[in-house]
């Protein structure tokens, strides 16, 4: 049966079927052709897997982050970056990183993150000299490394498989963002010295002040979100609907670049989003219980557990599956596919879950950035007017030092839960 569940799930991919759909019908279809189960189980365990409170707060934080793209925060942001690191050769490259990593701490969505920033830099990028190019190739690879940042959507998801604490994971997050964000930033500094990328204004504190002042407002709600979860204040669902409020206070109240007649087209969007990643969390889930059924996780993970016998083995192997898994794949459709898989190995080689759940989801965040299936690459090279095959060769400097911090990332445990063991006391 796995051969015809898989085989039928992946050859429909390959037809260019949705994943959900490809995931559903190969589900529908092995429980009809190899099991007595009636297909009504199907709809079942969907309605089961949505059945849940930590669900309500992905739509929450994928509203308030169309509320925040929308209200011009993107523009406050990128100014104050610039004010910061515009000095630097090339400072107007590393403004898209240092702006994606704030702005990723408010829309928990690396698209939204992609698009938001991406529509202010990729113009203002080819104004000030820069390739088209080169600016799509950095803003996507922003976009995959503020995964890391939280709030993370893809966390939440994977606290949900494993029953993990989501705000261990949020608050383990962190450090690795700031060393793949560095990591970026160094490869940028080296690419603008050989090609001589230009200068901005000279370093000006009163700047600095000016544009910090503006951004104030919007620089509070990562810590009006993290802050109340990893001190107990509220919890992961609560935060979502206290960052929706306080978009909409920014953006409708305090601003007013967001008028109420935008807000039915910004609700529209969100309920398309949402249901794209709950459809597929569905049928995902209902993918996983006929994989459980027919004991395929207890298969593998003997196949794994006998070919890697040591935590560095299985994580060396973890990294290649899922960066070749990502390449073709959704992110949100690789973790809940391979979680159930992966999560009681690593377990029981002794990794800690908050670190192996880190691991994955930067694993996921390069994959967001490689052709064919990136979903940053594909909306950056929309904004920025070009082909996925123009930006490939601007592309592997970025891709190469993300895996180079993935390795880092991915055998320094101890990076990875310092925060959660500092903050949250975590075992």
């Amino acid at each position: 049966m796995a051969f015809s569940l898989f085989g039928m799930m992946f050859l429909l991919i390959a037809l260019n079927m949705p994943i959900a759909f490809a995931i559903g019908i190969a589900t529908l279809a092995s429980l009809w052709l190899h099991t007595p189960v009636p297909p009504l189980v199907v709809p079942q365990r969907i309605l089961v897997s949505l059945d849940s409170y930590v669900m309500l707060s992905i739509p929450l934080f994928i509203l308030a982050g169309y509320l925040m793209e929308t209200g011009g925060i993107s523009e406050r942001i990128v100014r104050l970056a610039n004010a910061v690191v515009g000095f630097i050769r090339g400072g107007l490259a590393m403004v898209v990183i240092v702006a994606t990593i704030i702005f990723s701490g408010l829309s928990g969505s690396s698209v939204a993150d992609t698009a938001a920033i991406g529509s202010v830099m990729i113009p203002t990028m080819a104004r000030r000299g820069y390739t088209r190019e080169f600016s799509t190739a950095l803003v996507a690879a922003a976009g995959g490394m503020g995964i890391l940042v939280p709030p993370c959507i893809l966390m939440i998801i994977y606290a949900m498989l494993t029953e993990s604490s989501i705000a261990q994971l949020f608050a383990a997050g962190f450090l690795p963002a700031l060393l793949m964000g560095g990591a970026m930033i160094l490869i940028t500094y080296v690419i603008a010295r050989r090609r001589k990328f230009p200068v901005e204004a000279c370093f000006s504190f009163r700047e600095v002040l000016q544009a910090a002042r503006r951004a104030v407002l919007p620089l509070l709600m990562p810590v009006i979100i993290l802050g109340g979860i990893l001190l107990g204040v509220f919890t992961v669902t609560e935060s979502a609907a206290v960052a929706v409020l306080y978009g909409f206070f920014l953006t409708v109240v305090v601003y007013r670049e967001v008028r109420i007649r935008d807000l039915p087209a910004i609700c529209i969007k969100t309920a398309v989003t949402t249901g794209v990643v709950a459809l597929l969390i569905a049928m995902s889930t209902a993918f996983g219980w006929v994989m459980g059924r027919e004991r395929i996780p207890h298969m593998i993970a003997e196949f794994i557990g006998n070919v890697s016998g040591s935590p560095v083995v299985f994580l060396l192997a973890t990294n290649v599956l899922l960066l070749i898994t990502g390449t073709f794949m959704d992110g949100a459709a690789a973790i809940i596919l391979m979680v159930p898989i992966l999560a009681p190995i690593g377990t029981a080689l002794g990794i800690h879950p908050i670190h192996l759940g880190i691991v994955l989801t930067a694993n996921v965040g390069i994959g967001m950035v490689t052709p064919p299936f990136g979903l940053t690459l594909f909306t950056a090279c929309g904004i920025g007017e070009v082909g996925i095959a123009d930006v490939f060769r601007d592309l592997l400097p970025f891709i190469s030092v993300m895996i180079v911090a993935l390795l880092l990332i991915t055998y320094w445990p101890s990076m990875t839960l310092l925060v959660p063991r500092l903050l949250l006391r975590m075992p």
